[in-house]
């Protein structure tokens, strides 16, 4: 594709008052008012024709085959024009919303025809990204012509869940957490199963006394217990319109994604058993309980599997399922949220159903444009009104939360940038309290 440049355009613009002026004062010669744009058109056409055709440029791109969401992504992008190449050339690339561009229309220096830049990118989203096609244009000598083509391209990013917390702190959370009692080595006195009957000791807890042993030992015997290395830990994800919503750049879900992964990984290490159950208005993905360090690529590869979803969350429908499936006690994490008090009283309904059976932890992340809303000086009545909405929606928000923790069920409630550690934490809290 050939078309004309702002300076020609502004070139031809340039002579229309002088056009005009000839025709008024000579018309019986008004074919000369003619000359300037036909003079401004020919420089055009052989700027057009002079130099590299737009055929003769080709593009590829190089980038990397996965990237973690949120990471920030470098692309190589490689042109060679043959012919007679100009010393610049302006791109722009077509890439699917899942990546964020920095920019657009970059431009790239060429030697003897070749040259190569990076191209940045986010990986906003999780899903595969494509990139197809480059738009690549160059101007001819006299500045006049733009070249321009659209070249195909063939690149596809798997963007995964951010695993980079687990890669950067896992090992110093894990061994921190293991430290205070969790080792198997170390955890002995320190949990509800049994373990073996010893000799009672100064220090010992005198309710481990067992008074039968003792007597028929004529000796004080006391149990030894161990904690429990079979917990099973159910992840229960909501991926419901309202978890799609950004937090600081990116999603509410793609947050206690990475969250939930790097406490799997914790528990697997700790001998408990995870599965992983996401749901909108029904459930979506429904695992069995996987154990082992080893079970840690499946879980991954499943969480990259939870889909943004635009529909409500039906809690009734998808806590009762997993409820129906768990035949033991066990730990449930939900990861949710909720703005009004229609759905909240669902949620309240379906959790005072399970913590009946089941050990329940419910994270949320805070609110932090609304907390930032009722911090912020008002400067308008716009803004009282503003203040005020917030004001009501975050008490909404405390009244439900209040609700739950009277029926038992532990909250967390996390700024988006601590998530991790706080959950790993909670976790933790109720696994050495033995509230299992």
């Amino acid at each position: 594709m050939i078309y004309p440049t702002r300076l020609a355009i502004m070139a031809a613009a340039a002579g229309a008052p002088v056009t005009l002026l000839v025709a008024l004062l000579a018309p019986g010669r008004w074919h000369a008012a003619l000359a300037w744009p036909l003079a401004v058109l020919l420089a055009t056409l052989a700027d057009a024709l002079r130099g590299a055709r737009p055929a003769q440029a080709t593009a590829r791109i190089e980038a990397p085959r996965k990237a973690s969401v949120g990471a920030d992504v470098e692309a190589a992008l490689h042109v060679t024009i043959a012919g007679q190449a100009p010393l610049r050339a302006q791109f722009a690339l077509h890439a699917d919303p899942l990546l964020e561009q920095a920019g657009e229309g970059a431009w790239l220096d060429l030697t003897n025809g070749i040259g190569a830049g990076s191209v940045p990118l986010r990986a906003a989203r999780r899903g595969t990204a494509r990139i197809d096609r480059v738009w690549l244009r160059w101007r001819g000598g006299l500045g006049l012509a733009w070249k321009q083509r659209v070249i195909p391209l063939d690149a596809a990013i798997a963007i995964l869940p951010d695993i980079r917390p687990l890669h950067e702190r896992g090992a110093q959370i894990f061994q921190r957490h293991a430290l205070q009692g969790l080792m198997a080595q170390v955890d002995r006195g320190d949990g509800a199963d049994f373990d073996a009957l010893v000799e009672f000791r100064s220090g010992m807890d005198r309710r481990a006394i067992d008074w039968k042993q003792s007597a028929r030992h004529v000796k004080l015997h006391a149990k030894e217990y161990r904690s429990e290395r079979n917990n099973q830990i159910v992840f229960a994800i909501d991926s419901g319109r309202q978890m799609s919503e950004p937090v600081a750049g990116l999603s509410r879900l793609d947050r206690v994604v990475s969250a939930m992964l790097l406490t799997a990984w914790v528990a697997l290490k700790l001998g408990d058993r995870v599965a992983l159950h996401a749901f909108d208005s029904r459930p979506r993905i429904a695992s069995g309980l996987v154990s082992g360090a080893a079970a840690f690529g499946e879980l991954q590869r499943l969480a990259a599997g939870i889909d943004y979803s635009g529909e409500e969350t039906n809690y009734t429908h998808a806590l009762t399922t997993l409820a129906t499936r768990l035949t033991r006690r066990s730990m449930i994490v939900l990861f949710t949220e909720f703005t009004d008090l229609a759905s909240a009283e669902f949620l309240v309904r379906a959790a005072a159903r399970l913590v009946e059976t089941h050990l329940l932890l419910v994270m949320v992340l805070r609110d932090e444009e609304l907390e930032s809303i009722l911090d912020r000086r008002p400067g308008s009545a716009d803004d009282v009104t503003r203040a005020v909405t917030a004001a009501a929606l975050l008490k909404d928000r405390l009244m439900v939360l209040t609700r739950l923790r009277h029926l038992g069920v532990h909250i967390i409630e996390s700024e988006h940038d601590r998530a991790v550690d706080r959950l790993v934490e909670g976790y933790v809290d109720l696994k050495r309290r033995n509230l299992l």
